[in-house]
C-alpha cells in the first residue's frame, strides 16, 4: 500500500523555526517530524512513500537521499509552484498509481490512531474517500450525517458554511479534521482542470454525488505540532 506525505507547506506558524529549515525538518526529542511520520507509516504496513517538497525543497531531498529507511521514498516536487493540498495530491498522481486505497498523512501530525483499522473502514464502506476526524475544539468543523457521511462545513467564528447535502446539514454531527484521510485510487478521475485547490474544498464537492465517510477516532494522541505550543508541548512529551 502507498502513502503520501503532505510536506510541502511553508510552517508560518512555526516562522522561528522554520527560517532556515522545512517544517518536516523540525525536531522532536530528537527526531524530524519527517522521520516520525515514515517511521509510523512502515510500521503501520505502507512499503512506499510518496512526499511532496516546496519549502527549503533541497533539504528534504538530501535528508531523504541520506537516511535509509527500509522503504522506497519517492519526492513530488513542488519548487517551483505551492499547489495546496489537493493540488499536490493531484501532480503526485501519476507516482500513486495503484488498485489499493491511498493514505493521506500531514506531516506535522503526531497521532496514535490505528491507520490499519481506518483503511479496513474505508474499504469496507466504499467510499471513494474517509477522513479521519475527532472531537475537538476549533473554528471550522466538518459535518457528518448518523452514516458518518460528509454533508458540509461550518466555520463557527463568521458563520460561513457549505453544505453538500441539505436535507441533512443542520442534524449533523461536528467533527474535526485530523489531518489524515483515504482515498480510493478512483478519485483521480474526479479531480479539477485547475492545478492548485484545496483536498477539504474538493471533498465537499465531491460529497454532494459520491460517498465521502468520517472515521470517528478517540485515540488517546493526537497533536497539531505545526503550532507553536504544541509542538512545545510534544517536545516535553517525547523529551
Amino acid at each position: 500500500m502507498k502513502a503520501m506525505v503532505f510536506a510541502a507547506g511553508l510552517g508560518t506558524r512555526l516562522k522561528n523555526e522554520t527560517a532556515d529549515k522545512p517544517k518536516a525538518l523540525v525536531e522532536i526529542g530528537g527526531k524530524t517530524l519527517l522521520q516520525r511520520t515514515i517511521e509510523k507509516l512502515k510500521k503501520e504496513g505502507i512499503d512506499e512513500i510518496v512526499v511532496n517538497v516546496h519549502h527549503f525543497s533541497e533539504k528534504v531531498k538530501k535528508f531523504i537521499a541520506t537516511n535509509d529507511f527500509g522503504i522506497p521514498i519517492v519526492i513530488s516536487d513542488e519548487s517551483d509552484k505551492l499547489l495546496d493540498t489537493g493540488g499536490g495530491l493531484k501532480k503526485a498522481a501519476p507516482l500513486l498509481k495503484a488498485s489499493n486505497p491511498i493514505l493521506i498523512y500531514n506531516v506535522d501530525i503526531l497521532s496514535t490512531v490505528d491507520l490499519k483499522n481506518l483503511v479496513n473502514y474505508h474499504k469496507e464502506s466504499g467510499a471513494l474517500a474517509t477522513l479521519t476526524v475527532r472531537d475537538r475544539k476549533t473554528e471550522r468543523y466538518l459535518k457528518f450525517d448518523k452514516q458518518n457521511k460528509l454533508v458540509g462545513w461550518l466555520n463557527k467564528k463568521t458563520g460561513e458554511t457549505k453544505i453538500s447535502v441539505p436535507e441533512t446539514f443542520e442534524s449533523s454531527i461536528e467533527k474535526t479534521f485530523s489531518g489524515i484521510h483515504v482515498v480510493s485510487p478512483e478519485i483521480f478521475e474526479y479531480f479539477p482542470e485547475d492545478d492548485r485547490f484545496s483536498i477539504i474544498d474538493f471533498y465537499l464537492r465531491l460529497s454532494k454525488t459520491q460517498l465521502i465517510k468520517g472515521y470517528f477516532d478517540d485515540s488517546d494522541l493526537w497533536m497539531d505540532v505545526g503550532k507553536p505550543h504544541q509542538l512545545e508541548e510534544a517536545r516535553r512529551l517525547f523529551s
